[in-house]
């Protein structure tokens, strides 16, 4: 089965990234958004890493993502802790609602899931719209680095039930021209030793050069644009292993 964050992959992304996980990047947005004081957007919100951390740190966050299987996950994982969030389906460049936000925060790289230029750009100026004047976008990239085509990497989980889950994956394909790659995952589901459910999705990715994105979110219109490297806020890239955190104001 071809598809694109199926039931199966939330719940391997829950079970590999759990709540309140974190790669230096929600203690960096915590950082960030200290000085915020109005609702904040989480696009590709996933399973509610990033999300449940800043509502127990008292922001008022709002979610959307275009996979309802993952945002089922986060709604259960929010309806646990006591907390009920504004979530919703919807796509980073076509979302439209009456709201203004004070910030929109992306971490992790989720933006680049956006592979064609033109969607992502019109992302980008669609969350320029739904910022109140002021607002800040914080979004993570990163570049490419030794792919590998056809390399293949396995991983498993025990879920709660005692089924197995694995994951084979690897890049397939690579476009230097047009700037994305392509990643493709086989989900599996073992029980008792047998193999009861399995999904196929492909992940076609963007990247951006450095100073390309300033460029990018310059033109829209945002100012005071800042790059980070790994959470080290204000450190210019020297490599391309780097999370690469931009901030702008509008």
């Amino acid at each position: 089965m071809l598809g694109y964050y199926s039931s199966l992959s939330a719940e391997v992304y829950d079970l590999d990234k759990p709540i309140g996980s974190s790669f230096g990047d929600i203690e960096y947005y915590l950082e960030r958004l200290a000085s915020c004081k109005g609702r904040i957007l989480e696009p590709a919100v996933g399973t509610g890493r990033m999300l449940v951390p800043l509502l127990e740190n008292g922001f008022q966050v709002d979610g959307f993502d275009v996979s309802e299987e993952m945002l089922q996950v986060c709604r259960a994982n929010c309806k646990e802790r006591g907390l009920s969030p504004e979530l919703f389906n919807a796509k980073m460049e076509s979302f439209s609602i009456d709201a203004k936000y004070a910030a929109i925060v992306i971490p992790t790289g989720t933006f680049l899931l956006l592979y064609e230029r033109e969607k992502s750009l019109q992302a980008l100026q669609n969350f320029y719209s739904h910022l109140e004047t002021g607002g800040r976008l914080i979004v993570d990239l990163h570049v490419p680095s030794g792919i590998e085509l056809e390399k293949t990497s396995t991983r498993k989980w025990q879920a709660t039930n005692g089924d197995t889950l694995t994951v084979e994956s690897k890049k397939v394909e690579v476009d230097w021209i047009q700037q994305h790659f392509v990643s493709q995952g086989r989900y599996e589901r073992w029980h008792e030793g047998r193999l009861v459910e399995t999904e196929l999705e492909r992940y076609p990715m963007r990247w951006y050069g450095v100073e390309e994105f300033t460029a990018i979110l310059e033109a829209i219109g945002f100012t005071d644009v800042t790059i980070t490297t790994d959470y080290q806020f204000g450190n210019y890239p020297k490599n391309a292993d780097a999370i690469i955190t931009f901030e702008a104001t509008k």
